[in-house]
């Protein structure tokens, strides 16, 4: 579980997201008000209201056009499912290999305390058969 979340509010745009997302080198960012997670932008998400991809200064102007068309909020997943820190390392293996998107908040009463994406199990399941050998 990552604890040292990089957050998202309404208030902050997708060229804000897009500066995180390559500047922390990460996959999925919780939308909160205040602590409360209320939905979470995925960089797939992103790229789906992307019609460029940014080479150049020029396109990065119309790059950054085409995302302040839209708000964090019509792009964001609202309905997010969430784990506790008591669920176990299978059941949220479980949850991501049944659903379409890769990450799920870790919350206390609605509260965002962490992530974990497949990124994570995956390394958490080869240190396990690491350690097995």
């Amino acid at each position: 579980m990552t604890e040292n979340i990089i957050k998202l509010n309404l208030s902050d745009n997708l060229v804000k997201a897009e500066a995180l997302f390559k500047k922390h080198k990460i996959g999925h960012i919780p939308v909160v008000n205040e602590f409360k997670i209320i939905g979470i932008l995925s960089y797939t998400d992103l790229l789906r209201v992307s019609f460029v991809e940014a080479v150049e200064d020029e396109e990065e102007k119309v790059e950054a056009t085409v995302f302040n068309a839209f708000s964090i909020e019509q792009v964001m997943v609202k309905n997010v499912i969430t784990i506790t820190p008591e669920t176990t390392i299978k059941e949220a293996a479980e949850i991501l290999t049944k659903s379409e998107f890769h990450s799920l908040p870790i919350c206390v009463e609605d509260v965002l305390v962490g992530i974990i994406t497949t990124t994570d199990l995956i390394k958490y399941f080869l240190n396990q058969y690491d350690e097995c050998i």
